[in-house]
């Protein structure tokens, strides 16, 4: 049983490592549907629930670590969300976008109005977790979790809902793309827009291309790291002047909007930002999934069962809104996945369509970033009516 905390953290890390270097190595399309970062959290519980760690004596070096690599990626992940460039989508994309977040938020709600009673008093916190994640990513999912104070094993059935309905859905998306010309004939669409503006946005990321240093790299973990200090320190200062929301709450909030000022200036063209995200992402869903156990999960298949309810109200909203409007089904599919999804499926779906669609499916997902946290909050206090 490992009692060190270093060791355990490392241990953490080199799973995390394999998991990228089979996919990098193999190119299965098992990692298609089951994303390594989804068999880390679960090969981490599994771990946990052998006890290959000493929970309590590895307790220090997961509080010190959690929060303060937590707050440094989302700074991160914030750099890319150029709103200038976001902009440029265009009302047709952004409108599909924004449909599927509240449609999504929307299905989270009516799910905990039905299923409340079987799922729990608290469990509007972990569905709220879940529901960032499913407007924007992971990032947003960990912060709520900070935000909210949810517990590792509440955070167990969100990412198993995470895991399974979302596997479900991209291969569902992937599917109706052989329906594309019989479902914009019904609705009616014209896709000569998306084609300029796709156009138009790969030529730009072509030409904005550098590549990743040393000094790239340290500057962007350098700032990170501070930011999440700093952050923390302000978002205290806050909430003991104002009080309303807590430390955590108004720590993200801090460091979300100093993220999107950082991407409008030179800064956020810096190269790395992405990969040293990803790396502190991977982090954090280790810490997470190492303090769940399996046996904690008997509820599993209710959770499930309510992840593909909000899934079927997000999917019929989406019709709905596609007929009313005249949306194609690649915005419709992409606007939907860009939420769910985020940036690890977005541009696999909107490159199924066309590998010149994959920076549409780029930025579409980056917005997901950007709303998230603040999006999955809303919802938590619109469930907490239920509880």
């Amino acid at each position: 049983m490992i009692t060190n905390g270093f060791t355990y953290f490392a241990c953490l890390l080199t799973l995390a490592a394999v998991l990228i270097g089979l996919e990098k190595k193999t190119k299965s399309k098992f990692f298609k549907y089951v994303p390594p970062v989804v068999l880390l959290y679960l090969l981490c519980m599994v771990l946990c629930t052998l006890n290959v760690w000493d929970l309590a004596a590895t307790k220090p070096a997961y509080g010190a670590l959690k929060n303060n690599i937590l707050y440094a990626m989302i700074f991160l992940m914030l750099l890319k969300c150029d709103l200038r460039k976001i902009a440029k989508l265009g009302p047709r994309m952004l409108g599909g976008f924004f449909t599927a977040s509240v449609s999504i938020g929307l299905g989270f709600v009516v799910t905990y109005a039905i299923f409340h009673t079987q799922l729990g008093s608290e469990a509007w916190k972990a569905l709220a977790a879940l529901c960032g994640s499913w407007m924007g990513g992971s990032g947003n999912m960990m912060a709520i979790q900070a935000a909210l104070d949810i517990g590792e094993a509440d955070m167990a059935y969100a990412l198993v809902i995470d895991s399974i309905d979302y596997s479900i859905w991209v291969m569902f998306l992937l599917w109706v793309i052989n329906f594309a010309p019989k479902f914009n004939k019904w609705t009616k669409s014209n896709t000569q827009a998306l084609d300029e503006v796709c156009a138009r946005l790969e030529k730009e990321q072509e030409e904005t291309k550098e590549p990743i240093s040393f000094a790239s790299l340290l500057i962007l973990l350098g700032a990170a790291l501070l930011v999440s200090a700093i952050g923390q320190n302000v978002g205290a200062v806050i909430q003991g002047s104002i009080g309303l929301l807590d430390k955590a709450t108004w720590t993200v909030l801090f460091i979300t909007v100093l993220g999107l000022a950082a991407a409008l200036t030179p800064f956020g063209k810096i190269a790395g930002s992405g990969e040293l995200a990803n790396i502190f992402l991977y982090s954090i869903i280790g810490l997470l999934a190492s303090r769940a156990s399996l046996l904690e999960l008997q509820d599993a298949p209710m959770w499930i069962l309510s992840g593909f309810v909000i899934l079927a109200i997000h999917g019929i909203i989406m019709l709905i809104f596609a007929k009313l409007f005249k949306l194609d089904l690649f915005t419709s599919c992409v606007a939907s996945l860009a939420n769910i999804g985020g940036t690890a499926s977005a541009p696999i779906l909107a490159g199924a369509y066309s590998p010149a669609l994959v920076p549409v499916g780029i930025l579409m997902a980056l917005i997901g970033y950007v709303i998230g946290t603040g999006g999955g909050l809303i919802v938590a206090r619109l469930m907490s009516m239920f509880a």
